[in-house]
């Protein structure tokens, strides 16, 4: 053993203990060459002698040797401690749960460990003052006996490092076992979260239901209301007085119509129709389980088209969506159910645009037509499982309108009944001359872009144009305005727009002349195919400002309160800050954008590609959501296990993404 090892017990400290048990050991036993302490002995033995020849004693030892162990614990514990050991019993199966200590170290050590350095040298200071004087001889003799000191002072140093070595390896030993276990309460967290999570959605299920209830109780009170107005007209409308003759009846032809021949019609043509049907659930509550979902994971999938989406829009998170495709359908989507309510049938055409407000959808074809829709008016119930109609030979037929799901026909929702939609449109609009390639309405107030490079505002309560918008003119009127009159972003407008109305040459061939609009009150922000945004005044018919910076169509754009997001065919995504007419931010994609909508938090945008391109406008951060982030081998891609298709458009509320693709499928995403 080397010196530096036996200087790890300090000799002073071991010949204190020693002294301390010998004088202890001396003081219980004593030598017994001590006259006093033998006599004390001998004195102490006749006394025990003495009491063990009393018959109590002997008794009490008897009984003693002849009881059981068990009977002693018995005896000897009390009736309150029996039951509290009972109460406080633990099974084996926790005991075996139990995590053992893997530490090495001490939980001395670990307090020794996390002292700073400052306090560990100043105690060290004040306990070296306080036995200094004892420790002096001590020392000096163990000065002569180790060498000079400088090899002292040395070896001190050297186990002081070593010491402050051993409590770093301390240290990082308890940050580990912390990690580990604060690993170990987030795994129980998220298993916890997965719990309540499921908790969540299936109280929306039973929320869902009991509002299912509640409309079935609204349609038997209407129905029973109807009833009972009917008997009640019936009541009123029986003759009180005698029955006339055939030549009274006969004179009385000049009347409209007899009243026994009106009591013979049916009730169903002396009345408005019957509210019988059963209308599309809406929710009186918000659905709230996407926004508990992780980013990005899929809530449902559709296979809602046999071909290349063009328009889609929904009203709510798991609400009634609609959507549109080059196979010329028009169809109304239960986001909750993923099932199909019907078809809005009447454009001659395929559909290029479509919004959704509450029950209202309008909608724009390549016919030159806007048709608005009534979904209240729609027959449909969540809770109703329609069969398909089966064949002699116990084969299925496939719904009436040729969709094919081609997924497993298992998981294929029932058809809609063919007439579900049949009292839902409400009126059209027709007045274009071209598709109808973008439309918006708010309130009363729609209006629509065409192929005919015209936009026209429509009184939605009066059913038709009050007021037509020639961008060609306008752009034609802006490039002879004087300059003094015309801002840098106005004249390179005008500049643009003058010769794009000449030349044609800004012009993209394959791009819509009107690719987005929208409108509030009097203002419309308008993007067309020369890559030019411009706000208008509907008051005035005229362009308030232009927004210049695109250099391909604009495609989509949305306008808030202080910002204006626009997308186009150039690839870029722009930020304009409405309130000075400039670009606040603006990023960039590998290929063109088709579709671009933005909520609270985030913009989505559909840019060629199998997933959806989403920027967080908090943090900045790029990320991508969709099918085709799915690459795991052995897991599902896209519908089938094939590879998913380009997004072609996008839309985003409150979390809540669905993005419909060129293969007809649909994606609901957490967002």
């Amino acid at each position: 053993m080397s010196n530096d090892d036996q200087d790890v017990i300090p000799t002073r400290q071991i010949e204190a203990f020693s002294r301390k048990v010998t004088a202890t050991a001396n003081h219980l036993i004593g030598p017994l060459g001590d006259a006093g302490v033998s006599q004390h002995y001998q004195n102490a033995l006749s006394d025990i002698h003495r009491e063990l020849r009393r018959p109590n004693l002997q008794r009490s030892i008897l009984s003693f040797t002849q009881t059981s162990p068990r009977d002693l614990i018995r005896s000897n514990i009390s009736i309150p401690e029996i039951q509290h050991r009972a109460l406080s019993y633990v099974p084996d199966e926790l005991l075996a749960n139990i995590p053992e200590n893997s530490s090495t170290y001490s939980l001395f050590q670990g307090f020794q460990a996390t002292q700073p350095e400052d306090e560990k040298r100043h105690h060290h200071h004040k306990h070296s003052r306080r036995h200094s004087r004892g420790r002096k001889l001590l020392t000096e003799a163990d000065e002569e006996q180790k060498g000079p000191p400088e090899l002292t002072h040395l070896k001190n140093e050297k186990r002081s490092l070593n010491h402050r070595l051993e409590m770093l390896g301390i240290r990082k030993n308890m940050c580990s076992t912390e990690i580990r276990e604060i690993d170990t309460k987030i795994a129980n967290l998220n298993t916890m979260r997965k719990i309540v999570l499921d908790r969540l959605a299936g109280l929306e299920q039973e929320e869902m239901d009991l509002e299912q209830d509640i409309l079935g109780v609204d349609n038997k009170l209407e129905d029973l209301e109807e009833e009972l107005e009917d008997a009640a007209a019936l009541a009123q409308k029986m003759p009180t007085t005698p029955t006339k003759s055939a030549v009274e009846e006969e004179e009385g032809t000049d009347e409209f119509m007899s009243e026994s021949i009106y009591q013979k019609l049916p009730s169903s043509a002396t009345s408005s129709p019957k509210s019988r049907r059963k209308r599309p659930v809406r929710r009186i509550s918000m659905p709230i389980l996407h926004e508990h979902l992780e980013a990005g994971s899929k809530i449902k999938e559709l296979q809602a088209h046999n071909d290349t989406i063009t328009a889609l829009d929904f009203d709510a998170p798991f609400g009634t969506m609609v959507t549109s495709a080059l196979d010329d359908t028009v169809r109304v989507w239960d986001l909750n159910a993923g099932r199909c309510m019907g078809l809005l049938e009447g454009h001659l055409s395929s559909v290029r645009c479509l919004q959704v407000e509450d029950n209202i959808v309008a909608t724009g074809s390549m016919d030159a037509s806007i048709r608005l829709w009534d979904l209240s008016r729609a027959e449909y119930n969540p809770q109703d499982q329609p069969a398909a109609h089966s064949n002699k030979d116990g084969t299925t037929n496939d719904d009436d309108d040729g969709l094919a799901f081609e997924g497993n026909p298992e998981d294929a929702p029932p058809p809609p009944p063919p007439s579900s939609m049949q009292d839902c449109p409400l009126f059209t609009l027709e007045a274009h001359v071209a598709e109808v390639t973008a439309l918006h309405f708010r309130g009363d107030t729609l209006v629509s872009g065409s192929a005919d490079k015209t936009l026209r505002q429509w009184d939605l309560q009066k059913g038709r144009c009050v007021q037509t918008l020639d961008v060609l003119w306008a752009a034609a009127q802006a490039s002879t305005l004087a300059p003094s009159t015309v801002s840098t972003s106005d004249s390179a407008a005008a500049t643009a727009g003058s010769g794009w109305a000449k030349t044609g040459r800004y012009m993209d061939a394959e791009a819509d002349f009107v690719g987005a609009l929208q409108v509030f009150d009097a203002a419309l922000a308008c993007g067309t195919a020369d890559g030019m945004v411009r706000l208008w005044d509907l008051r005035s018919g005229q362009v308030h400002r232009s927004l210049v910076g695109h250099t391909g169509p604009v495609t989509s754009l949305q306008f808030d309160d202080v910002f204006l997001v626009t997308g186009s065919a150039d690839r870029s995504v722009r930020i304009w800050d409405l309130r000075t007419g400039s670009i606040f931010d603006a990023y960039a994609y590998a290929l063109p954008i088709t579709s671009m909508m933005f909520d609270a938090r985030r913009i989505v945008c559909a840019a060629g590609e199998d997933v959806v391109k989403v920027y967080d406008k908090t943090d900045g951060r790029h990320w991508d959501c969709g099918a085709g982030t799915v690459v795991h081998p052995g897991e599902e891609v896209g519908f089938e296990g094939v590879k998913a298709s380009v997004v072609e458009r996008v839309r985003i509320k409150e979390g809540y993404l669905v993005e419909g693709r060129k293969d007809g499928m649909v994606g609901v995403w957490s967002c």
